[in-house]
C-alpha cells in the first residue's frame, strides 16, 4: 500500500493523487475509484476536491445515498445504531456501482443523495451522464469483507484509505453533528456510541486500500 504525503488544503492535491487520478482517466474507459474511512476523516470534502479539479470527466456517488430511511430503521429497531453495515441497503449500492461501470451511451443514470439537514436519502438526486469518465464514490465500508460489501472490491477500479488523526477527525465529527442540530451533549453521546465503534472496524480495513492518504 503506498502512501501519499499529507494534504495541506483540498485545493492543493499531493502528487501521488494526481498521478492516480491521471492514470485512471488515461484509459478512456469509465473507471470508479473509492474513498473510504471512519465518521469525520474528510472523504466528502477530498471527493469535492478531486470533482473541483476535473470538472469535466469526474462525478460524485456518495454510499451515504443508500442510509435506510428513519422509517425503516425505526421499524427494524436500528435507529439508534444509524450509520452501522446493516443500517444501509448495502446490495442496491453495490448494484448501483455495477450499473455505473457498464452504463451505455445512451444512459443518464440517477443516484441518490444523504441530506443532513433531514437526515435521509433522496432518490434521483444526482445525475450521472454517460460521458463521465470518473466516478467517485465514498463511504465507510468500501473494504468491509463481509457479504454483500465485500463485492464493491469486485466492481472499483482503486481505493483509498485516508489517514487522519483521530483527535482531528474527533474534532470535526463532533461540529459536525452541531452544525447539523444535536447539543454537546447529544453530538458526544452519539460519537461515543455508535461513531467510534464503527470507526473501529473500518480502521480494520485499512491494510486492503491500494492507497493511504494521509489527511491533517
Amino acid at each position: 500500500m503506498e502512501t501519499s504525503e499529507a494534504m495541506s488544503s483540498t485545493h492543493q492535491l499531493p502528487a501521488l493523487c494526481q498521478q492516480r487520478i491521471a492514470q485512471l482517466l488515461a484509459s478512456g474507459e469509465r473507471k470508479i475509484l473509492g474513498l473510504v474511512a471512519p465518521p469525520g476523516a474528510g472523504k466528502s470534502t477530498l471527493a469535492a476536491a478531486l470533482m473541483a479539479h476535473h470538472p469535466q470527466h469526474v462525478q460524485g456517488v456518495p454510499m451515504d445515498g443508500f442510509h435506510l430511511a428513519n422509517s425503516e430503521l425505526a421499524r427494524l429497531g436500528r435507529k439508534e445504531r444509524k450509520g452501522a453495515p446493516d443500517t444501509f441497503d448495502a446490495a442496491g449500492f453495490v448494484n448501483l456501482l455495477r450499473r455505473l461501470k457498464n452504463q451505455s451511451s445512451s444512459e443518464t443514470i440517477y443516484v441518490p443523495e444523504f441530506r443532513r439537514d433531514i437526515e435521509e436519502g433522496i432518490a434521483g438526486a444526482i445525475a450521472i451522464g454517460s460521458d463521465t469518465s470518473l466516478v467517485i464514490t465514498e463511504g465507510n465500508y468500501l473494504l468491509l469483507d463481509e457479504q454483500p460489501w465485500a463485492q464493491v472490491r469486485e466492481v472499483v477500479d482503486e481505493i483509498w484509505y485516508l489517514d487522519v488523526p483521530d483527535e482531528l477527525r474527533l474534532e470535526r465529527l463532533l461540529a459536525r453533528h452541531m452544525r447539523f442540530g444535536r447539543s454537546l451533549e447529544e453530538a458526544q453521546a452519539w460519537i461515543a456510541s455508535t461513531d467510534e465503534p464503527n470507526a473501529v472496524r473500518i480502521a480494520a480495513t485499512r491494510q486492503h486500500a491500494d492507497v493511504c492518504v494521509p489527511w491533517v
